[in-house]
């Protein structure tokens, strides 16, 4: 009997590069592009790994925990880090870029999340873009919560290494990721004797074997339902309108935003300015004497289906994240999640009022 996922044709190189290309259109950009077989911290580790070594000096700014992981990695290589870390309520800004770089002149790597789907904010790239170019240094961009969500693009905002994946604003599966390679970026690869080669964390071997060979001859199987996936992903997003996608991200966001404050119950964006705000998730920070991990349980507990999560570590006692992403970017996903909050909250003893959270998520709606 056979059977829609397995027994499927065998994936071309042909079809993989046309994949790679609708990848690229959808970054409006001329670098190359390579799809990575594997979640996205495959090539956000690759990227670091193959661009920075001893005698690297990276600026790494932190606004969440993969800041944190990616000045890790930079160790890891034997790069001299400095970590410029703000408070994750916040974004940081272009004018602090500029003061860190002026300040270690010596940088030549800059790291970077755009949208920190963990702690809810969204950093202004195209600005910090600037800075980074006028300086000279790399820029290595993570971009796979925002892609989608709002504008990703590497040519126009001078990103070197510009990493996405398929998992959240594209509502698709987490198992494949991309990456777009300035020729910069591929020339400090290639001059770095510490970059991984004949590894699955390369991608010279997929410069050298891959691009380089005019994209015919693939370097191992394709996992094959997740390329199609993400090909279907990019089409369902070219079917929308990339603008009307991210609108309704955005309109997601400020919903959230808006319906929590009509809600009370001492419930609050974590993220104080909605400019700093990421339209891929809200955060919200809970009251005191309320446990975020036992609030979302409770949320949770009669649709265990809603996209709601407590924050990771230690933000587990006071971050509620609310998930508005891919297919749950819409105002019921929005409307549900808050009463399922409101009404735990109610459970709790608190005030709280559902209506005018409904009221909130409609009237904001964009």
């Amino acid at each position: 009997m056979t059977h829609p996922f397995l027994d499927l044709a065998p994936l071309s190189a042909a079809h993989f590069a046309s994949i790679e290309d609708r990848v690229a259109r959808l970054l409006d950009t001329r670098q190359d592009v390579v799809i990575m077989q594997g979640e996205a911290l495959l090539p956000l580790e690759g990227a670091i790994r193959g661009a920075a070594g001893p005698g690297t000096t990276a600026l790494n700014v932190i606004t969440g925990p993969y800041g944190q992981a990616f000045g890790d990695w930079l160790r890891d290589c034997g790069a001299t880090v400095i970590d410029l870390a703000v408070p994750f309520h916040t974004a940081v800004t272009a004018e602090q870029i500029r003061a860190a770089l002026t300040e270690h002149p010596e940088t030549d790597f800059v790291s970077l999340v755009h949208a920190e789907a963990a702690t809810g904010n969204t950093n202004p790239v195209a600005e910090i873009g600037e800075a980074v170019r006028a300086h000279g240094a790399l820029f290595y961009l993570d971009a796979v919560a925002s892609v989608g969500a709002e504008p990703v693009l590497p040519d126009a905002w001078g990103v070197d290494l510009c990493v996405i994946g398929a998992q959240k604003a594209m509502g698709g599966p987490a198992g494949v990721s991309a990456v777009s390679v300035s020729e910069r970026a591929w020339a400090r690869m290639a001059a770095n004797p510490r970059a991984p080669r004949r590894s699955y964390l390369s991608l010279l071997d997929w410069k050298e074997r891959w691009v380089d060979g005019g994209r015919k001859v693939l370097l191992h199987a394709p996992a094959q339902l997740e390329m199609l996936a993400l090909e279907a992903c990019v089409e369902r997003i070219e079917a929308e309108g990339p603008a009307t996608v991210m609108a309704r991200h955005a309109s997601a966001a400020a919903a959230t935003r808006a319906g929590v404050v009509a809600l009370g119950g001492g419930l609050e964006p974590y993220v104080r300015d909605a400019a700093d705000a990421a339209p891929v998730a809200t955060t919200l920070r809970t009251p005191p004497g309320v446990m975020a991990s036992e609030l979302v349980a409770r949320a949770l507990a009669g649709d265990p289906a809603l996209p709601l999560a407590a924050g990771g570590g230690a933000l587990a006692r006071e971050m509620v994240r609310v998930n508005h992403y891919g297919a749950d970017a819409t105002v019921g996903a929005v409307q549900a999640c808050l009463a399922a909050l409101g009404a735990a909250l109610k459970e709790q003893g608190r005030t709280v009022d559902l209506a005018a959270a409904r009221r909130g998520v409609e009237n904001s709606w964009g």
